[in-house]
This record gives structure tokens, C-alpha cells and sequence, in this order.
């Protein structure tokens, strides 16, 4: 059991550590090939901060746990929102000046409706994991056009400018991104093995250990680039990462399991948790949107909303694997 935590501690330091030499490089690279700071933005440090949730899902899918990977990608979603836009909102009330931020809500929303409607049968097939896939592909595409059109006109670009790190050498660049790259497959396998463990040991499912422990572990680069942006009154990169990572993780992580281990789930993530995940998207859409004209808000109170209804979903993920104990 210590092994296991270790690997766990481990795997989540690793795991941060390598996304950041990852993004780093893979921006840097882009930047050195004349990509605009708006489309490195919009899909390559987006990628990149769901680079961990993405591995984790594939390794656990891979060795047989999709619980684990299907948990990682709902619970990732949930925890972006409930806790770390909403610890965020309470360091900084939130605005939405970016219309390129405007139109990916609809697109969140949409890929969120997309994920129920594939996982209704309950299971997740190859073909679910090629339309997702397919879908990302669609969205990117998208997204790089709505960054094409906006260039030079809309507030996020200035952030994401401000953001890209320093000015470095090809060779520099592309040995962060594959050392990164390493680091994130090492710290994978890792916490995968250590989750895994823990789980069995307490007798908890590894949806439950997805959807909690590795959910969070994986969402601390978020968690990280969100404050600071908030911090630095840079409120469209804050809520621009949760809005990217979200697609990403329904679209890219959810995917992993149909494509390397198509199966049957546990219902629980039908009926419990991917209607909560879409609860809390709805709720980001209507806080942030701004329908009466004016932009989109996160103010202080709804932030405190978010992180309670947060905390309210564990405890029910805490009384739930309780009563399920009990009757076994």
C-alpha cells in the first residue's frame, strides 16, 4: 500500500511536470514554424494541458481498467468547472471579453450532448471512439478558422501572446517536447498502477478512483494555469483552458476506452455522472455566456456555488461506494 501511494504522489508530480515540458516545447515549435500565438492557443497548449488525462485514459484502458479512463475523462470535466473555475473565481471574479470564447460554449455543450447520446447503450464501441475522434478532429478544424477570422481583433489573442513561453531554439524546443513526452507516458503508467492498487485494496471501483483521485491529479495543470491567468487579469485564457480541456477530455479521453477496449461500463456512469457533468456545462454556459448582451460573468458568489455543488457531488461519490460496501 505505501508503494502504491508513493507511485501515486510520484505519478502526479511527474505527470505535471512533463505537461509543462511538453506544452512548452510543442508551443515553442509551433511558434517557430509561424504558427500564429491564437492557433497555438486555441489547440496546441490545449492539447497539451489534456495530455495527461489522455495517457492516463489510454494506459488504464490498455491494461483493462476503463472504469478508470472513463471516470479520468467525466470526472476531469466536472472538477475543471466545479472546482477549479470556481476556486478561481473566488481569487478573481471572472469575464468573458473573447468572442471566440463565445462560440465555444455552444461547441462544449454540444460535444457534452454527443457523449450521452453515444454512451446511452452503455458501452463504448470502436465506432463511438472513431466519431469522437472524428468530432475533435471537426471542432479543431473550427476553432482554428474562428482563430483565423478574429486575428488581431480579439482579447484572447493578446493573452495567449503574453502567455507562450520565451523565444527558444528548434533544438531546444523539440527536446522539451520529447522529454515531456516521456515523462508524461512514464508518470502514466505509474499512477495508473498505483490507483489501481489503491483502489483494490480499499475495495473501490476504479470508475469511483477515476472520477476522484486520478480526476484531480490529472486537472492540476488547469488547476494551475487558471489561477495564475486569473491573477494576472487574464480572464479569457482562465476560462478558455477549462472550455479546451473539456472538449478535449470528451472527445480525445472518453475516446480511449472504445478505440483500445471496447466494452460494456459501469451504469453508474450513465445514470450518475455524466448527467452531473453535463449539469455543471450547462451551469458554465449560462454563468458565462452573457444572454442579455453584455459579457459573460463568474462573479464570487457563483464561484462559491460551483465549488459546494463540487463538494456535494464527492460526498455523494463517498456515500454511494458506502452503501455499495455495505450490501456486498
Amino acid at each position: 500500500m505505501l508503494l502504491s501511494s508513493i507511485a501515486i504522489i510520484a505519478g502526479f508530480a511527474i505527470l505535471v511536470w512533463g505537461a509543462g515540458r511538453f506544452v512548452a516545447g510543442a508551443a515553442a515549435l509551433a511558434r517557430n514554424l509561424g504558427v500564429s500565438p491564437m492557433l497555438i492557443g486555441l489547440t496546441i497548449v490545449g492539447f497539451g494541458t489534456s495530455a495527461p488525462e489522455i495517457l492516463v485514459s489510454a494506459v488504464a484502458s490498455l491494461q483493462g481498467n476503463t472504469g478508470l479512463a472513463i471516470g479520468n475523462a467525466l470526472g476531469s470535466n466536472i472538477t475543471n468547472i466545479g472546482l477549479i473555475l470556481g476556486v478561481t473565481a473566488l481569487f478573481a471574479p471572472l469575464r468573458v471579453y473573447s468572442d471566440t470564447l463565445r462560440r465555444e460554449y455552444p461547441i462544449l455543450l454540444a460535444v457534452s450532448l454527443l457523449s450521452l447520446l453515444l454512451m446511452l447503450n452503455g458501452r463504448l464501441t470502436l465506432l463511438d471512439g472513431i466519431i469522437m475522434l472524428s468530432t475533435l478532429v471537426a471542432v479543431l478544424w473550427f476553432m482554428v478558422h474562428l482563430g483565423r477570422r478574429s486575428q488581431g481583433g480579439d482579447p484572447l489573442e493578446a493573452e495567449l501572446e503574453a502567455e507562450l513561453p520565451d523565444v527558444m531554439t528548434t533544438g531546444r524546443a523539440a527536446f522539451l517536447f520529447i522529454s515531456g513526452l516521456v515523462l508524461l507516458l512514464a508518470s502514466s503508467r505509474m499512477l495508473v498502477w498505483g490507483a489501481v492498487n489503491v483502489a483494490t485494496a480499499f475495495g473501490i471501483s476504479d470508475l469511483v478512483i477515476g472520477l476522484t483521485i486520478v480526476a484531480l491529479g490529472t486537472s492540476l495543470p488547469e488547476l494551475a494555469a487558471s489561477v495564475i491567468a486569473a491573477l494576472r487579469n487574464e480572464h479569457d485564457i482562465a476560462i478558455g483552458n477549462i472550455i479546451g480541456s473539456n472538449i478535449y477530455n470528451l472527445l480525445a479521453v472518453l475516446a480511449m476506452p472504445g478505440l483500445l477496449a471496447p466494452g460494456v461500463f459501469a451504469p453508474e456512469a450513465l445514470t450518475r455522472d455524466l448527467p452531473i457533468m453535463i449539469g455543471f456545462t450547462l451551469a458554465l454556459f449560462v454563468m458565462g455566456y452573457g444572454f442579455r448582451g453584455g459579457n459573460g460573468r463568474i462573479n464570487r458568489l457563483e464561484g462559491v456555488l460551483l465549488v459546494v455543488a463540487f463538494a456535494a457531488y464527492q460526498a455523494t461519490l463517498f456515500l454511494d461506494n458506502q452503501s455499495i460496501q455495505v450490501s456486498s
